[in-house]
């Protein structure tokens, strides 16, 4: 499996129209959107849709630019899942995520993010390889370094250490695009406004 992963796209259509072609020239077989899809709600219609029109399966979880009720829409709007709590299986790999946003107004706590991304896990756990995508990264990891505004969640790093997936996947520092680190044997990819391919 061939996943393009790409975040922080704060409603940027051209932006999109440019990701989706290289997901398509990278002939991935699944989109995931790490959060900070619009613009403080605003939702523009060519966020999405390039993605889809490449014929890509898209899955996401919100940041901390979308609430609850615009990820909704969002779902129901381009009939795509949002892994907000929530999993998929592909075969052999599962997939689960949260917005583990742990600032701004869609904050929620660090005991419900850590619930929810366990949440999602147990539908997926007995797959053989698990990735989990969150929008926040996990505390005391490179990323969190590359600014004092964005602090990382425990409950991120706490899921990572008791759920032991095989790859996160992250955004929302867009200095930190393109980091890639370890913790303990989790493969951790921030992958921001960048987009990468990750193979499976």
């Amino acid at each position: 499996m061939r996943i393009f992963a790409v975040g922080d796209l704060h409603g940027d259509a051209s932006l999109a129209k440019k990701l989706a072609d290289q997901a398509d020239k990278e002939n991935a077989d699944l989109v995931l959107l790490a959060g900070d899809i619009t613009e403080e709600q605003n939702i523009l219609s060519g966020v999405i849709s390039p993605f889809l029109e490449k014929k890509k399966k898209v899955l996401f979880i919100p940041g901390n630019h979308e609430s609850m009720a615009t990820a909704e829409f969002i779902a129901d709007f381009y009939g795509i899942t949002n892994l907000h709590g929530y999993s998929v299986k592909y075969d052999d790999v599962g997939i689960f995520g949260c917005s583990a946003v742990n600032i701004g107004v869609n904050k929620i706590s660090e005991d419900e993010i850590f619930s929810l991304l366990k949440k999602g896990f147990d539908k997926i756990k007995d797959t053989k390889k698990k990735i989990m995508i969150t929008h926040i990264h996990p505390t005391r990891t490179k990323m969190e370094k590359f600014s004092n505004l964005v602090p990382g969640s425990e409950a991120v790093r706490e899921a990572v250490k008791k759920l032991k997936p095989d790859i996160l996947i992250c955004g929302h520092v867009h200095e930190a695009a393109g980091i890639e680190e370890k913790l303990g044997k989790t493969k951790i990819f921030n992958v921001a406004a960048r987009g990468k391919i990750i193979e499976i």
